[in-house]
């Protein structure tokens, strides 16, 4: 911090609950076995193991949506088993936001698109809100001040991505035979991207049947570094080892806040559900906050690297197969290219 003050900037509530979450997974399962076979020509050329890849990322298989599949349908079925789980009526939902980086097109929102889908309300707000990887962390909070001043109820935070466009688009590029080390470094990222479709319904406190309730959230930034991930809808290029130091050193900072605010301590929680990129960056953020790994629930193995859809989805999985249960103290901790950090207590 170079001897400055560091400001935490806290958004605490009182009367927010995380009252559901509804989730759709691709049918179709894409191992990195047969990515690698597709480049095994570069990689015998560059002299490249398959396996250290493997080892490194930890990212067994992704998924990929069917050709054709609009994004926006799909988060609207992930609202709709959200909505249903909360056994709240539509109209009572006051904002709608969408936090896709993947969308169908660029314009209409897809924030308006699931909208239309659903059949909400005409005086539900609606619009999108983007900050790469931690843009769902972002629409949380976002909604969530809005019920804690009273100006809605309810809220849905919806967030569908799709990375068969960018894999298949790096795969071909990669197979190029003038592709150097250098550039399949810098490209290696994207395919270790998945997919997947995740929607939080919110509510305030007196609407709550499940009381699971959002404390809070802090967040940093460290936007010096906003130049080593650059995505674009069919490549992805990251300065991996810079990318990662930063990320870890601005995630320890946001942890400090984090731990003034709510209280927060390694032995204090009970379920820590990060943003999953690979394996090398799960290890590198639990040994810099000192966190049990067998305090956390990994999707990374089987889903790769899901963007925004990441935090939440994971929380969904670890709440379906039995990691959550009542009264548990939950950090959600989220970090997005930019570089931008948040982290939030749930207390389910």
């Amino acid at each position: 911090m170079g001897g400055q003050r560091q400001y935490c900037s806290p958004m605490l509530h009182v009367n927010v609950c995380l009252e559901s979450l509804g989730f759709e997974l691709p049918a179709q399962v894409v191992s990195s076995a047969s990515l690698f076979q597709e480049l095994k020509p570069t990689l015998d050329r560059l002299g490249i193991p398959a396996q250290g890849l493997l080892t490194l990322t930890g990212v067994e298989e992704r998924r990929f949506w069917e050709r054709g599949t609009p994004l926006h349908a799909v988060a609207a079925r992930a609202a709709r088993k959200a909505l249903d789980a909360a056994r709240i009526a539509p109209e009572r939902i006051g904002c709608l936001v969408s936090t896709s980086v993947c969308r169908d097109y660029i314009e209409p929102s897809v924030a308006s698109l699931v909208h239309g889908e659903l059949g909400l309300g005409a005086d539900c707000l609606n619009f999108d809100l983007g900050n790469a990887c931690l843009a769902f962390m972002n629409g949380l909070s976002v909604v969530a001040g809005m019920i804690e001043k009273g100006e809605i109820e309810a809220a849905l935070v919806v967030d569908a991505e799709g990375s068969r466009e960018v894999t298949e688009a790096t795969v071909a590029r990669l197979l190029a035979p003038e592709t150097t080390a250098d550039q399949f470094r810098a490209q290696f990222a994207s395919l270790t991207l998945g997919s997947g479709a995740v929607a939080a319904v919110l509510t305030h406190a007196s609407l709550a049947q499940n009381r699971h309730r959002l404390v809070g959230h802090v967040a940093q930034a460290a936007t010096r570094y906003s130049h080593l991930c650059l995505g674009t809808p069919t490549e992805m290029t990251t300065d991996h080892s810079q990318l990662l130091s930063a990320g870890v050193s601005l995630a320890t900072q946001t942890w400090r806040c984090a731990c003034s605010t709510f209280g927060w301590s390694a032995d204090s929680l009970d379920l820590f559900v990060t943003h999953q990129v690979t394996a090398t960056h799960h290890r590198a953020i639990c040994s810099a906050l000192e966190l049990d790994p067998r305090r956390s629930f990994v999707t990374y193995p089987f889903l790769g690297n899901v963007g925004p859809a990441s935090v939440p989805l994971t929380l969904a999985l670890a709440v379906e197969r039995g990691r959550v249960k009542p009264g548990d103290r939950i950090a959600l901790m989220g970090i997005g290219s930019g570089l931008n950090c948040s982290m939030m207590e749930l207390v389910w």
